[in-house]
């Protein structure tokens, strides 16, 4: 169940609190309730942030070696950062992505979405299909960020390759030989950062000037390059595939009766890119009746919290604006939500209102799939195509008079011998 949640989110019979034990035996907390995962989000003193980028798999002494080879390490930050450091760090980061400076982003982002969507209406109406994870929605958060946290100038292919690696590396069940070769990938890139967290501009800058050490804006470079952009990709993949299915929606967005931050939020609700968030109890207390030992894992499982039927009145439909539909928790809560949610509800926006036209007679040549994975969902692909329109049969043509016969009377047709 842990590292394929998305696919079991709707099933009913779970309870509130649930003790489930992962691929090495690690006994969790997976705390289902949306009152309950609030609760935990928002009580850093009781449930502390300090497990959330640990590796859900022990890393061998080998992959250690290697990591430790590129002089890798994960200080706290952001979304491990329960100190008192935290607070400056966040809103430096709150600051790179400030509400003015991502919607002035939006006429940008809008003009690449639409030439993107000429190019894949274009390939579509020529009867190819066309990827839209791929072809669309893959590089724009990275593109995005990059302009507004002036990101280190590395290849969008390697970029999202080292993203990738990092959320399979430690949130993913793993064998050896696997973790080895992700080992090398990030620490790789991990080198990348640390050049530049030295001497580049914009994000950088700003922490260096606030007198932060080096593996602090690593650090924060790191995490923003995975939750960041990563996420948001992941989103709009998932966000296109659900509306594929949904052609009442898309006739209410064509026809404006369905507002497009609507269906982002419902889309958010429904199928949030990361599904569970972690915590460990820092003392000993009680979760709804369920003692919690200190040194407990929690894992809240942010995707069926935003299924709670005492929160939304259709948990499982997608109604956009239906009562409940914003107060899901896909971006956390608390002193650790999201930093960058306006930045990746304005994205969701631009895709929406521009590529929802694509999906219109369409048919699904390949669905998302998911690999397993404690937290995200990482989507690898989302491929469509022209549905071909069904073909009426010929009207019958009448016969001649003269050679009509009556089919009672009409001589059976004789097969020849096989």
């Amino acid at each position: 169940m842990l590292f394929r949640s998305w696919a079991q989110v709707a099933e009913p019979g779970w309870p509130d609190v649930a003790r489930v034990a992962d691929h090495v035996g690690v006994t969790h907390l997976v705390v289902t309730r949306h009152a309950l995962v609030r609760q935990v989000l928002t009580d850093p003193v009781t449930y502390r942030p300090d497990n959330a980028l640990d590796a859900v798999t022990p890393m061998p002494v080998h992959a250690l070696r290697v990591l430790a080879g590129h002089r890798f390490r994960l200080p706290p930050t952001l979304a491990n950062n329960a100190g008192a450091s935290h607070p400056e760090i966040r809103a430096i980061v709150a600051e790179a992505l400030h509400p003015s400076r991502v919607a002035a982003q939006r006429p940008w982002l809008t003009g690449l979405v639409r030439e993107r969507v000429a190019r894949l209406s274009a390939a579509l109406d020529a009867g190819a299909p066309v990827d839209l994870y791929a072809d669309l929605a893959a590089d724009l958060p990275l593109l995005v960020l990059a302009r507004l946290v002036e990101l280190p100038d590395a290849p969008v292919g390697a970029v999202k390759a080292f993203a990738r690696a990092a959320l399979e590396l430690f949130w993913a069940p793993l064998d050896a030989d696997r973790q080895l070769a992700l080992a090398a990938e990030v620490g790789r890139f991990h080198g990348v950062l640390r050049d530049f967290a030295g001497t580049g501009g914009g994000l950088a800058a700003a922490l260096r000037a606030a007198g932060h050490p080096p593996d602090v804006v690593v650090g924060a470079l790191f995490f923003l390059l995975v939750a960041g952009q990563e996420t948001t990709s992941q989103f709009l993949t998932l966000l296109l595939h659900r509306l594929a299915g949904e052609p009442a929606v898309r006739a209410g967005l064509r026809g404006g009766d369905v507002p497009v931050a609507d269906v982002v939020e419902e889309g958010l609700r429904l199928e949030p890119p990361i599904v569970t968030w972690r915590r460990v109890a820092a003392v000993d207390s009680t979760l709804d009746g369920t003692p919690v030992p200190a040194g407990t894992s929690l894992v809240l499982w942010l995707a069926r919290a935003g299924r709670d039927p005492d929160v939304v009145a259709f948990p499982d439909e997608f109604r956009p604006g239906q009562r409940g539909s914003r107060r899901h928790v896909a971006f956390g809560a608390g002193a650790h939500r999201c930093v960058g949610d306006v930045l990746a509800r304005m994205e969701a926006a631009v895709v929406v209102a521009e590529a929802a036209p694509l999906l219109d007679g369409v048919e699904v040549v390949r669905a998302p799939w998911c690999p397993d994975n404690l937290t995200f969902r990482m989507p690898d692909a989302f491929v469509v195509r022209r549905a071909e329109p069904a073909t009426a049969p010929f009207p019958r043509q009448p016969e001649p008079a003269a050679d009509r016969q009556d089919d009672a009377v009409r001589p059976p047709v004789e097969l020849p011998h096989m």
